[in-house]
């Protein structure tokens, strides 16, 4: 994933109000039926696994602020506030401020023990309610909240399915805008439209030529040329559930050399998705598409020219969520983990080349959520 600042997607957004809509863009129809939102019924279920874990894990309680944990606990988002789950009884609302979580956890009868903090409290709130309460020691939450985020029932995968679909419509209709000195904002501009006409909020970082070689993109201006290299990446929300898709493709004809590169990329991804079978390790997955590029002569490792990052990183309600097909997760994979598959092969000073498609473990193995890129003048499958 490719995430540009928040300023930048500002200033993406703020510049689309007055450029003219091209026509690929005004063409398209909403993609807005047939979302159903996660139900009350599957946030209370989410509830008592929490509570499990909580006692599995020794927890008196735990702390979730404001974020995507509270949001999927309780189908809430409260700036300032926190949401406390102890094994037992209601769970409890309360101001973020450490005296006030003091008294929260009270309340629920964690006076003492170890408090599970959700991994997106702020270190100020921490310690603060180290102070408050000394009784209590402060602990990780995450084997908890991910221990219940990480895999995804099938409403979730639903939900996750239609954010892939309209990223992939909007990208269809993006990529057929490009022209001749187009400057990279203005194709993010534009998909950034595409998925206002597809009814949601969406965001497309855009590379061309030598730049796409930097995972993250470049600040450089840019204009496209015949033969530059374009990559896109990023996605939308839909009822906060994130895709995540990375194409490359080539402005006119391809030469051989990124016709070679970009083959290399696809065996990459591919392998990526063979190795991907349920009680294999995360690292596996990263192994095996890592190997395609080293034994093509990258690397080795994570040197450049190579493949730079890890293999993928699990999503949901966040971009980056855990766990991570990186090398040294021994983590098994099970139905239900979502992933994304992004090896890259970057270039510095020429071209780099990411294919990125979400998938989702079922018994069988791995399921894609977008079809994969079948050439690399066939973006979409």
């Amino acid at each position: 994933m490719n995430r540009r600042t928040f300023g930048a997607a500002l200033a993406c957004g703020a510049a689309a109000q007055n450029a003219p809509v091209p026509e690929p863009i005004r063409n398209l129809k909403p993609m807005t039926e047939g979302v159903r939102p996660i139900t009350d019924a599957e946030r209370a279920a989410r509830v008592e696994k929490a509570r499990k874990l909580l006692r599995d894990n020794r927890l008196a309680a735990m702390v979730v602020p404001n974020g995507s944990s509270m949001f999927y606990f309780t189908g809430q988002r409260k700036p300032g506030q926190a949401w406390v789950l102890a094994p037992k009884g209601d769970p409890v609302w309360s101001s973020a401020e450490p005296a006030e979580l003091a008294h929260a956890l009270r309340d629920t009868g964690a006076v003492t023990g170890a408090i599970g903090m959700e991994e997106q409290t702020p270190f100020a709130v921490v310690s603060g309610l180290a102070k408050e309460a000394p009784a209590i020691t402060c602990a990780s939450a995450t084997p908890v909240t991910a221990g219940c985020r990480m895999y995804k029932s099938p409403a979730e995968i639903a939900l996750l399915q239609h954010a892939n679909d309209v990223t992939i419509a909007a990208y269809r209709a993006g990529l057929a805008t490009l022209r001749e000195g187009m400057a990279e904002n203005e194709l993010s501009v534009n998909i950034g439209a595409a998925y206002r006409a597809l009814g949601y909020n969406g965001y497309a970082s855009a590379s061309f030529g030598q730049y796409t070689a930097f995972p993250h993109g470049s600040i450089t201006p840019q204009k496209l040329k015949d033969g530059d290299v374009v990559m896109i990446d990023d996605g939308c929300a839909v009822e906060g559930y994130q895709s995540d898709i990375t194409r490359t493709v080539v402005f006119g004809k391809p030469s051989a050399r990124q016709r070679q590169i970009w083959d290399l990329e696809r065996r990459a991804q591919d392998a990526a998705l063979r190795a991907a079978q349920v009680g294999a390790p995360c690292e596996a997955v990263d192994a095996a598409a890592r190997k395609v590029i080293t034994d093509a002569g990258f690397g080795p490792g994570y040197k450049v020219p190579g493949l730079p990052h890890r293999t993928g990183h699990g999503i949901g309600l966040d971009g980056h969520e855990w766990t991570y097909l990186v090398r040294g997760n021994k983590t098994p994979l099970a139905p239900g983990m979502c992933f994304s598959d992004e090896p890259m092969i970057a270039i510095y000073g020429e071209f780099g080349v990411r294919l990125e498609d979400c998938f989702y473990m079922t018994e069988n193995g791995p399921r894609t959520f977008s079809k994969q890129s079948p050439a690399i003048e066939q973006p979409f499958g």
